[in-house]
This record gives C-alpha cells, structure tokens and sequence, in this order.
C-alpha cells in the first residue's frame, strides 16, 4: 500500500486535517470548527480542550473520508496558530485558564510601559519583534499575574506553558516540545542565539522549566498516542501557520514571498540565513530550522484582521448569510462609493503597530447599502496588505514581481483582483488555497524521507489563477490617498 503524509491545520477557527499522497494531491480532509470568546473587549479567548478534540475528531474523520488506513500514515505535520497562549497542569494536563489568543490586547498597557525603556529596546534587538501584545511573552506574565496561585505552581514546575503546537504536541504525544518558528514569536526567544534568552525570561518572570524544549522544525517530535488511531504515528515536522504556508509555496530562496489571508492576512518574504532588520517594524522571524540546515530567517508583516472582518460582517452585523457570498456582493457595484473600511477589529499590525486603534467605517451616506460595506471590508484587506508589501520591498531592497497568495479568503477573486490593481503587479493564486496545511506536510514528508528537500517539493507546489493589474496609475493613487487618510483616523481609539 503506497503511503501518505498528514497535516493538522490548527487555526484561529478551527482545526483541519489534510491527507496528501506522494504527488502532494489532497486525497481527503476535515474541519472542525472551534468557538473564540470576547469576555470583554479587547479579549480573545478559547477552550483549550476543544482545540484538542477538534483535532483527535478532524484526524480521525479525515481518514476516515479518504478511505485511509493509520498504518499508511507516515508521517504528520503541524501547522498552528501562533503567538496563542495555554498553561495546563503538568500532572493532569488541565489547563488551568482559557487559552489567550494572538489577537487579544489585554497586555496593551503593559506593552505600552515598555515601549521605549532600555528593556524594550532589548527585547527587540534580542527577538526581532516589535513590542505588542500579539505575542506570547506579556500573556504569559499577565496570567502568572491574574489567576491565583500560578506564579507558585510555575515556579514549582508544576505548571507547563506553551503555544498551540506545544499543547498538542503535549496531548498527542506526551511530549513538552515546540519548534523554532513557534519560539521565534514569543518575545522570549534570541533570533540570533537560536535558544530562550535568560535575560528575557527574567524580565517577564517565566520560569524555563515551564516552557517546552526547542527542537528544529524538520524533525520528529513524538509519536502519537496508540488510542487515538489506534498505532503510533510520527509527528515529523511542526511549523507556526504562517511559515508553513511559505513552505507550502515551496519558497525557499531569499526574497520568495507569500501572502496568506485568512483569520488575518500575514506575509513572509524568506532573507535565507540571516535575519534582516526593517526599518518599517515588520518582524525577523524563523522561517524554519533543520538539524542539517540550521535556522533559515524571513522577514514578516502580520495584519490582525483580514478574513476576520467578513466573519464580523456575517455573524456581527448578519449582512451576509455567507461569507463566499462577499465576491458577487462586491462585484455588483461598480465602487465603493469613497467608503472606507479600516478592519482594526483586534488594532493595527505591520506596518502601524497601534493597539489601541479600532475599526472604522467612514464616508458612509444615505445612499450607502450592504454591497457597499463588503466591497469597502475586501478592499480594506487590499489595502493593509498592499501597505505592508510597500514596506517589505523597502526593507529587501527590491520589488516583487508578483505575490503569491493562499488561504481561505483568496478564493474571492474580486479580492485577488483589487489587490493586483493596488500593486500594480500580477497576484498568483495556490492551486490548493490549503497551502498551510500542503507546508505542515511537506515539512512531515521531508523529514520522513518522502520527499527528498526543495528540488523535489518546487514542482508539487502547483499554482492557480493568474490575476493582472487593470487599474490606472491615477484611480489606484486616489483609492491608496483614501485609504491612509481613514487609517490615521483609526489611531488611538481609546475606550473604558
């Protein structure tokens, strides 16, 4: 029986499964949704244990679907929503509070404080990351803060921490582990030592032994627990979302970029062996490690809200039964009508960096209607991607001549389309929009022996619709004109 890889997709949303054959075909997948929580605004919040049942049921049901026995399952990949917080019981594996996710800003106070200080400028030059509360480090501080006796159980080593991967990695495997990608997003890891920073771990009070071990991204992790498929399954391979998809792309050589829209819109451009430093606060990251390779960098800039905005649309304001629905929507008007949508739902990310900035809805009139609010909330996330490609071809010191796109939300083609005008160059859509979930695999098989590196992964990343700019120099000036008039007033929206 010819072999396959898997891949758990661990979003913001839910969790998918993914079954792909040698020639990297999806021959089966399953999602299962998981819920997010607003106790208050600002907050993001989720149940740790439906993370992990979502996956226990979106494995099994994946399989399932594709007619495939676990004993064919070489290898399974992670890819995972990064930056997202848990603590659970070393013990018992309870968590011990909700799970703080990447877009909440309740640390936005504290981040604020540190701004600025001797410790902040640190931090940046240690991690390559901003100060903001997107990452992990503030959360964590804030939760051996708040929730009473966690600072003396941690302390003790009864307590464990650690982003989405590590928690399950943890509840598949028994393993406390996280790859660099993840640690390169906690505001607590050394982009150039390639290890925990003890200076950073003190500044924010976390003890080491609370955080998972280090490994490189292409390795293996664990095997999974014999009761959930019934044998041990490798885990071989485990990436943050965002630089699986870059994988997924198959881009591998320095100034090969990609943009994924999803929950929110996150673009990579892979600098190779050394981290490169923006002068636009777009972040150094990991792009991914392998025992042979070492660390491998990109440059990042990551929009909070991209796909989130067309689920406030259907599920906030009950304007659209769906959100496939937002392409035609957009497309049966000729213009927006000079309204603009600001999606600052969670604040500001690359290249603004403003916590406290909230969405905005301007230039509405009597005459504004529903289609007008879509098509205002797709060109919104044109624009923030648009403005952090202008700051990333800044920093690279060189234009793109196309950017690659992937995610649920880039099979809006009236979205691929303005984006290309924005840009004025070519916008090139994956062929399987899953690219997340295609890089958690390939990272799986490659580790595994499947797939023998990037020679042979190039051509399995097969591309889609092409879409061209038709857009005139002066219209596209008067749109982008628009655009940043409406961010500035976004700013510093301030709020009890």
């Amino acid at each position: 029986m010819e072999s396959v890889v898997g891949a758990i997709d661990a979003g913001t949303s839910g969790v998918r499964f993914v079954v792909f054959d040698r020639d990297a075909r999806k021959i089966g997948s399953w999602h299962v949704p998981v819920a997010l929580t607003y106790p208050r605004p600002g907050w993001v919040e989720q149940d740790p244990a439906a993370l992990v049942a979502a996956t226990r049921g979106a494995v099994r049901e994946g399989l399932k679907r594709a007619r495939i026995e676990p004993q064919r399952v070489v290898a399974i990949g992670i890819a995972n929503q990064r930056e997202t917080i848990i603590a659970w019981e070393r013990a018992t594996g309870r968590p011990v509070y909700p799970a703080i996710v990447w877009q909440d800003r309740r640390t936005a106070d504290r981040c604020g404080a540190l701004a600025g200080t001797a410790l902040g400028e640190r931090i940046v030059q240690q991690t390559g990351l901003p100060i903001d509360p997107y990452f992990s480090a503030t959360k964590i501080a804030w939760l051996l803060e708040h929730v009473p006796g966690l600072a003396r159980r941690a302390a003790g080593g009864d307590v464990l921490f650690g982003t989405v991967d590590a928690w399950l990695l943890w509840s598949l495997t028994g393993e406390h582990l996280t790859d660099a990608t993840n640690a390169s997003r906690t505001l607590l890891y050394d982009l150039n030592d390639g290890e925990y920073s003890p200076e950073l771990l003190d500044a924010f009070g976390v003890p080491p032994a609370c955080l998972p071990q280090v490994r490189p991204s292409l390795s293996t992790f664990g095997k999974t627990h014999p009761e959930l498929l019934g044998c041990a399954v490798p885990i071989a391979g485990v990436l943050g979302d965002q630089q699986a998809a870059l994988i997924g792309h198959a881009a591998f050589r320095p100034g090969e970029a990609k943009a994924t829209w999803g929950t929110g819109a996150f673009l990579l451009a892979h600098t190779g062996d050394r981290p490169v430093r923006s002068a636009h606060r777009l972040l150094s990251t990991i792009a991914h490690s392998s025992p042979e390779g070492g660390l491998r960098y990109a440059l990042e800039g990551s929009v909070f809200c991209a796909g989130a905005a067309l689920t406030w649309l259907r599920d906030g304001l009950g304007i659209v039964a769906d959100a496939g629905q937002t392409d035609a929507m957009a497309r049966s008007i000729s213009s927006s009508e000079g309204l603009c949508f600001v999606p600052a739902l969670s604040g500001l990310g690359a290249p603004h960096w403003d916590p406290t900035a909230r969405g905005a809805l301007l230039g509405i009139t009597a005459g504004t209607r529903r289609e007008h609010v879509v098509r205002a909330a797709l060109e919104g996330i044109a624009f923030q991607t648009h403005d952090v490609v202008r700051a990333m071809e800044s920093d690279l010191g060189a234009p793109f001549s196309e950017l690659r796109v992937d995610g649920g939300v880039s099979r809006n083609d009236f979205l691929c389309q303005i984006e290309s005008d924005l840009l004025g160059i070519p916008v090139v859509r994956a062929a399987l929009t899953e690219t997340t979930a295609l890089g958690a695999a390939f990272a799986a098989g490659w580790t595994a022996g499947v797939w023998d590196g990037p020679d042979a992964l190039r051509p399995l990343a097969r591309t889609g619709k092409r879409f061209a700019p038709s857009l005139s120099r002066a219209d596209r000036d008067a749109l982008l004109a628009k655009w940043c008039d409406a961010v500035e007033r976004a700013k510093a929206w301030r709020f009890e």
